[in-house]
């Protein structure tokens, strides 16, 4: 569990410091929703959600890389969405909708994750 919180803490700091130190020189955008901008002004359902995912990982108590993504992703956003009321998001593609490095990292979590399962073959509507 240890290298998880030590990605976790990592991904953490990297986009609390991406997001104030390049929100002046990039995109600047306020995100009061979720990915894409959906469920626009539902702040309080995604502090539970991320709080829900939190406990997760932890209660998880497996050592997988891609768990340390998503709690690091998910803990990043919702320091914005305590402190701020939204999530700042700086990187913009023009090509799809701006982001930040915890979106990234989330991203890249849930499909290593998908990854995973597919690799080890697990069945998840198994007791």
């Amino acid at each position: 569990m240890k290298k998880i919180y030590a990605i976790a803490l990592f991904i953490i700091l990297v986009d609390q410091i991406t997001k104030y130190i390049f929100k002046n020189y990039f995109t600047y955008t306020k995100n009061y929703g979720a990915a894409f901008g959906i469920l626009q002004n539902q702040q309080l359902l995604f502090i539970i959600i991320s709080l829900i995912v939190i406990i997760t990982i932890i209660l998880i108590k497996k050592d997988l890389i891609p768990l340390g993504f998503l709690l690091g992703g998910t803990i990043g956003n919702l320091i914005d969405r305590l402190y701020y009321g939204y999530v700042i998001d700086f990187i913009n593609l023009k090509i799809w909708p701006s982001f930040n490095l915890a979106d990234f990292f989330n991203t890249i979590g849930i499909f290593l994750l998908i990854i995973y399962f597919i690799k080890n073959d697990i069945n998840l509507r198994k007791p």
